[in-house]
């Protein structure tokens, strides 16, 4: 530990999660100490190869830190404190420099965490920009397609609008479409503010709208086989359920958006829209993976809407997968039917946090708020059927 100077009241530093995000990803060892209650920890947390994380609860905290915490801290490592907020993190981190450790703590906490948003252009063979956008903290992925002076959003999410809106207009485009793949359960779509902010027209899948959806603002529907212009491009509408009823894929180009269909290291959980139905779902979406997607050539590049971290990602940190890959690799897609289903409903993950509200919010039958709807949405999507569908 170093030596702390006991008459100085210097406030101790803090690290923005942009900050302790490029830590992580340069590669820097990095040590948490996450504050936050046991079972906050277990449903999510900051997770990845060179981080070691302890988790200790800042009620324990309130006096100090007691002596079994000190056998668990580095004394030649900085320790970066979290909570849910910012507020809870900087009190004990004040406890730890005290104790002459090298400290400093996250602001705004796991909300902030939260509010990372990561864009990055793929490189693909198409001509139009097509843009990832991730979500770190949630594994939620997005997509932003340009062609001549128009745009599309696929899969976008309400709390990034203004960054869907200005990376359009930073390339030049009008937004016309905001698109949704299907009824989310873990985050709230964003394809209705997008509508209302801008000229977009909101898109939906014709059996996804069927669940009951009802929207203020007008929106459109889409079935198998229509297509949507862009641009000088075609966005071509796959019908794909299985993961809901409503579960829709689009292409561009070699590109196939899946979204929750198909991801880089694994396939759709069925139980989400109707538990009760979740093994005649799981058929359904065998059907789809077989007949809609492995039919598409080998080097269609699979960009799911979330990825886990079970997943892989590319040099570019981006999650993609060209599909021959995926078959080679994913014992999933080799199955025959009822291997399958028996495999896809046996050890399903918990249901993501507040999915029950988060869907009523993105059929339109609640109307939370900016804040409430930010809340909802905080922790992991948990949308994969497990991720030991990736097996070799």
């Amino acid at each position: 530990m170093t030596e702390t100077d006991p008459e100085s009241d210097t406030t101790v530093a803090s690290t923005t999660p942009p900050e302790l995000k490029d830590r992580i990803d340069s590669g820097e060892d990095v040590f948490i100490l996450d504050a936050r209650s046991k079972g906050n920890f277990e449903e999510w947390h900051i997770d990845g190869e060179n981080v070691d994380i302890v988790n200790y609860p800042y009620f324990e905290l309130l006096d100090g830190i007691p002596e079994n915490l000190h056998a668990d801290l580095p004394d030649d490592q900085r320790i970066t404190v979290l909570c849910a907020k910012g507020g809870s993190s900087e009190l004990v981190a004040e406890h730890l420099d005290e104790d002459g450790y090298d400290v400093d703590h996250l602001a705004h906490g796991m909300k902030g965490w939260a509010r990372i948003y990561e864009y990055q252009e793929l490189d693909v063979d198409v001509d139009a920009t097509v843009a990832q956008y991730r979500r770190p903290s949630s594994g939620c992925l997005a997509y932003l397609v340009v062609s001549d002076g128009e745009a599309a959003v696929i899969d976008p999410l309400r709390a990034f609008t203004d960054e869907y809106v200005q990376d359009a207009r930073t390339l030049g485009a009008d937004l016309v479409y905001a698109l949704d793949t299907h009824v989310h359960a873990d985050h709230i779509s964003g394809i209705r503010d997008l509508a209302t902010e801008t000229d977009a027209t909101a898109v939906l899948p014709a059996a996804a709208a069927d669940r009951g959806v009802d929207y203020e603002q007008s929106y459109e529907t889409v079935t198998d086989g229509d297509i949507l212009s862009v641009g000088d491009i075609d966005i071509e509408v796959i019908y794909t359920p299985g993961h809901t009823t409503g579960m829709t894929a689009y292409k561009v180009g070699d590109v196939l958006f899946t979204g929750d269909g198909l991801f880089t290291e694994s396939v759709a959980r069925p139980d989400l829209e109707d538990p009760e139905t979740a093994k005649d779902a799981a058929r359904t979406l065998y059907e789809s993976l077989q007949k809609q997607v492995l039919t598409q050539p080998d080097d269609t590049v699979v960009a799911p809407a979330h990825f886990s971290d079970a997943a892989t990602p590319n040099d570019d940190g981006t999650y993609t997968a060209e599909l021959g890959d995926l078959v080679e690799r994913m014992d999933a897609l080799t199955m025959d039917e009822d291997e399958f289903v028996e495999f896809i409903v046996a050890d399903m993950p918990p249901q993501p946090a507040n999915y029950e509200d988060i869907i009523a919010t993105n059929l339109g039958q609640q109307a939370p708020d900016n804040e409430e709807a930010f809340e909802l949405e905080l922790g992991p999507n948990n949308c994969a059927a497990s991720d030991e569908a990736l097996t070799n």
